[in-house]
């Protein structure tokens, strides 16, 4: 499991908005890769990957953990050193064009997790949940579920620090990577 990140510098949370930089970090999440390893799975020129895990590299986010001799070349392998969430601020200084692709680019990340979730038939397990709820709210309502939101995600990562406990000590028996997806958003007219 790795630890959260509050991004507060609006250049680095600009950054993250790229969708391959997104791509990239979900990889190196669960596990070490190359460049070359990364682009052959997510069919992305090399020269992009490259140039890109140097970025999220320079911005502390992933590291250098070993260097494999291949033909005469070096093999640099990363891993994730945390998963990056952009604080209030972050989000709040960053021009307006840039939200919109960071948010264009993680809904496309949410959607298609979700339909390889869903074509797979992992929404048939009887603990899976999945629900959509349109309110009507005041402006204290909002700024509630926003604050309900957070606290939800907080008490997500206890749970996911004590399975990862569990887990350990099991060798890894029945582990389950799971998502859980939550948005607070002002519904269209």
């Amino acid at each position: 499991m790795k630890p959260n990140v509050d991004i507060t510098d609006p250049r680095i949370a600009k950054a993250l908005a790229h969708p391959l930089r997104l791509q990239i970090l979900e990889i190196l999440q669960e596990r070490d890769a190359s460049p070359s390893e990364i682009a052959e799975e997510i069919d992305a020129p090399l020269g992009n990957v490259s140039y890109h895990v140097r970025q999220l590299a320079s911005f502390g986010l992933v590291k250098l953990v070993r260097e494999t001799p291949r033909r005469g070349a070096v093999e640099h392998h990363y891993r994730a050193e945390a998963r990056p969430r952009i604080t209030d601020g972050a989000w709040e200084a960053m021009p307006d064009i840039v939200k919109q692709a960071t948010i264009a680019s993680t809904l496309d990340h949410i959607g298609r997790q979700v339909r390889g979730a869903a074509e797979n038939g992992a929404f048939d397990a009887p603990d899976t949940h999945l629900s959509r709820s349109r309110l009507l709210v005041d402006d204290r309502g909002r700024r509630e579920l926003a604050e309900l939101g957070v606290d939800l995600l907080e008490r997500v990562q206890k749970i996911e620090e004590e399975s990862t406990k569990r887990l350990e000590a099991a060798n890894h028996e029945g582990e389950r990577p799971s998502e859980l997806v939550l948005m607070v958003f002002d519904s269209p007219s």
